[in-house]
């Protein structure tokens, strides 16, 4: 069982992809009110190694020499990747050793500001940042970022690494009906999209609930005014979560593993990490497929969200 790597997963965007965790849950630059690992117990700007370089090396090595190469290895995970201050070395170790294997990237961006983090960046392939807002109330308001963080510095910050990175940038682009869909922020994002200049704008909206109660998912046809609105060429919306089964890393036997589990009793997504010993993206990505196939479902309580079957 490995500590600091999981999957492969089946990702939309990704294919294959094995995921490198380079921070404890949750600790991130950002609180989002969407995040699908929950709420930010550790919201932090402060690069340190979180976890060892050594860990997971060692374990990158391991996974290499007795599996199938992955599609993509993938920096993602339980938070804000960028924070761990070991990142770029970890990327230089797979590139001199790999090379065959792209590299992506997650992260919110929101530390590209600082020239030793868009340098760390520049051996990857492929970076996804996101950009959920371009004015500081809806930033607030979405985002609910760390303190020391303001929207300029965070569009400035991708816009230096834009014209920096030779490889390619796909910018995500979070939807929350009523927070960032009318007529202003659209503009605002379209501004400044158009000044970082990604490959492509990858609209996104909830798969399930979010941190809190009060946001809701924005339908395809919502998604569709904003590409219409906007009139740029380079826009796509992500495809459906029930696309994922057809992944060939998606596996039977961990979808049985997880609705055996919520068959016995309604769980938590920490609650299913610990019985199942996967971790927590893994687990996301099959959440959302058996949701869409209407198998469970989401009921908040007290101790927070839980899944369990879905009464017919």
């Amino acid at each position: 069982m490995y500590k600091y790597i999981f999957g492969p997963v089946p990702s939309r965007r990704l294919r294959m992809s094995l995921g490198v965790d380079m921070v404890p849950h949750k600790v991130c630059s950002l609180n989002c009110v969407y995040c699908e690992c929950g709420r930010t117990t550790n919201l932090t700007v402060d690069r340190k190694e979180y976890v060892p370089y050594d860990g997971v090396i060692k374990e990158l090595d391991d996974f290499m020499k007795n599996n199938p190469a992955p599609d993509f290895i993938t920096f993602s995970g339980s938070g804000e990747p960028t924070l761990n201050s070991r990142i770029g070395d970890i990327i230089k170790h797979i590139k001199t050793n790999y090379a065959n294997i792209p590299v992506a990237v997650l992260t919110n961006g929101t530390l590209l500001s600082d020239k030793e983090v868009r340098k760390e960046l520049l051996n990857a392939d492929v970076v996804l940042p996101s950009l959920d807002a371009a004015s500081d109330l809806a930033f607030s308001k979405i985002n609910r970022p760390f303190h020391s963080l303001n929207v300029d510095d965070y569009i400035l910050g991708l816009v230096d690494f834009s014209k920096e990175f030779k490889g390619k940038i796909w910018l995500e682009v979070f939807i929350i009906p009523g927070m960032n869909d009318n007529k202003s922020d659209l503009d605002l994002l379209k501004n400044a999209i158009e000044k970082i200049n990604p490959e492509v704008i990858q609209l996104n909206t909830l798969d399930r609930p979010g941190v809190i109660d009060n946001i809701r998912a924005a339908t395809k046809i919502e998604l569709q005014s904003i590409v219409d609105y906007w009139a740029l060429d380079n826009v796509e919306i992500i495809a459906a979560v029930a696309t994922r089964k057809d992944v060939k890393s998606y596996r039977k036997d961990t979808e049985s593993a997880i609705l055996e589990t919520i068959f016995r009793r309604p769980c938590t997504l920490e609650d299913m990490t610990k019985i199942l010993g996967l971790h927590i993206n893994e687990i996301n990505k099959y959440l959302d497929t058996l949701e869409a196939d209407s198998k469970i479902e989401a009921v908040r309580q007290e101790r927070g969200l839980f899944y369990q079957m879905k009464h017919k």
